[in-house]
């Protein structure tokens, strides 16, 4: 795992269509996304879906193996931001307002957690998002998500 800073403006050069599954993989080299090993899984016109495989090193309590809250909490922050530039179509500098997230269940022992973030509405400072994180059938959740995140400034590049 490598960390450091990304050069954004270099994966989403002016002129050049938001691509999810680009940035997912610049960006897992670095910070917690990197060392979550999040993976790009899919995408669509304002949503977005990545993963995380469980880890040992990410549980939260050894007796049970459930995952440790806070590694939903980054992989629903960063789906849910990415549906936001997915439905823009490009990068622009925002920031988590606000991110719910209200569990259902744990995630059970050794699974697999996918994370899929929507963006249902864009103003011109504020991208409105809604999520679940779920083991492989979205019909069962362990968890789900609402927020906003403010739009901060002009595209990269």
């Amino acid at each position: 795992m490598a960390f450091g800073k990304p050069d954004l403006g270099s994966i989403t050069p002016k002129g050049a269509a938001f691509d999810p599954a680009l940035v997912n993989k610049m960006m897992g080299k670095f910070g917690h996304g990197g060392f979550l090993d999040m993976e790009y899984v899919g995408h669509g016109d304002d949503w977005v879906e990545l993963a995380i495989d469980w880890r040992e090193d990410l549980v939260a309590d050894p007796d049970t193996g459930i995952l440790a809250s806070a590694v939903i909490i980054s992989l629903m922050d960063n789906a849910t931001s990415m549906s936001i530039w997915t439905k823009l179509g490009e990068f622009r500098p925002q920031v988590t307002m606000d991110l719910r997230i209200d569990y259902l269940r744990p995630s059970p022992s050794g699974e697999r957690v996918y994370g899929r973030g929507i963006c249902y509405h864009l103003t011109n400072s504020i991208g409105f998002v809604r999520g679940f994180a779920h083991n492989g059938n979205p019909d069962e959740p362990l968890a789900h998500a609402s927020g906003t995140f403010i739009r901060i400034g002009d595209r990269i590049a």
